[in-house]
């Protein structure tokens, strides 16, 4: 009878919340090089600055801030704007349990391709993309359409990037591929390798501008007035509803925290609020990972031994 009420006991234990402070914290970590590698060493700072262990868990960048939303989740490493606006407008501003820091990397997205590329088929802007003759030259399976990668399918960029294809018209000629950065990255090198024409999503900093000759297509300016963004989430005729025939606006990233952690471990939020990363630190995480093919965990513990008086800096 005792040990029973004991094995109750520990059940009701178990299941009651525990603040963030006696259970530890967890990082999302969404599916892109620099952002596993800062998810590492935020884990590993806590660790050894703070004695906090933190649980490391994969996720779609939308689900990490749904999960910080839930108070699953309390960390978010690189949070992209203005992709992610709506969902954190409403995290931040509305339901008051997002915090973003301060300092952001200055970033850039479009629609590349390799100098060679540009030489072969004559491509120069994101709109020729729409004619079929240049669309052709990117056809390598016979099928009548062009292939160009848009981004991995639990980037909020992907969804983005259709609602531009269908905008320009490029939908109708060009097959919008959704697969893993790795496998689309090896698709370029390969490309560059054989000569052969290469169209695909680009984002910056990012290890592909130093190992290739890579060249954005042209586009008109950011119109805002021109970009109508709905996302899946808040409609099924997303799609339909949405316009965006312009570039892309000014990007920049950050990283996200659970606004919980100013109560429950202020010295954890002060540390977050106080990161901030260079361009030229996120190009050489993406590199390691990518091209030299190093574990991002790897790449973080080098990182920190390196740049050990910025730590310092970050969690005095």
């Amino acid at each position: 009878m005792q040990r029973s009420c004991v094995a109750v006991l520990a059940v009701v234990v178990s299941l009651v919340p525990l603040p963030v402070s006696a259970a530890g914290l967890v990082i999302g970590v969404p599916a892109w090089p620099s952002a596993e590698v800062t998810a590492h060493i935020i884990a590993d700072t806590l660790h050894d600055k703070y004695g906090v262990d933190a649980d490391l868990q994969e996720r779609g960048t939308l689900t990490i801030l749904a999960d910080i939303g839930r108070g699953r989740i309390q960390v978010h490493p690189e949070i992209w704007l203005p992709n992610l606006n709506v969902m954190v407008d409403k995290l931040s501003k509305q339901d008051n349990v997002l915090r973003l820091g301060p300092h952001t990397v200055a970033a850039s997205q479009n629609i590349c391709v390799t100098n060679e590329t540009a030489q072969q088929t004559g491509v120069k802007a994101v709109g020729d993309l729409a004619k079929a003759e240049i669309a052709a030259k990117f056809d390598s399976d016979g099928d009548g359409m062009g292939e160009m990668w848009i981004g991995a399918p639990t980037w909020s960029s992907t969804e983005i990037e259709r609602i531009r294809a269908r905008s320009y018209g490029y939908d109708k000629t060009m097959t919008l591929l959704e697969m893993p950065e790795d496998v689309a990255m090896a698709s370029v090198d390969a490309a560059v390798a054989v000569g052969r024409p290469i169209v695909f999503y680009c984002y910056g900093p990012h290890h592909v501008f130093a190992l290739h000759d890579i060249v954005r297509l042209e586009e008109p300016p950011h119109d805002p007035a021109r970009w109508s963004i709905v996302t899946r989430a808040q409609d099924d005729k997303w799609l339909e509803k949405s316009k965006a025939d312009t570039a892309w606006g000014a990007s920049s990233f950050q990283v996200g925290y659970a606004a919980s952690l100013e109560k429950d471990m202020p010295e954890v939020a002060a540390f977050l609020s106080a990161m901030e990363f260079q361009p030229e630190d996120v190009t050489e995480m993406s590199y390691a990972v990518v091209v030299e093919g190093k574990a991002p965990e790897e790449v973080a513990r080098s990182w920190m031994s390196e740049n050990a008086d910025r730590i310092g800096e970050w969690t005095k």
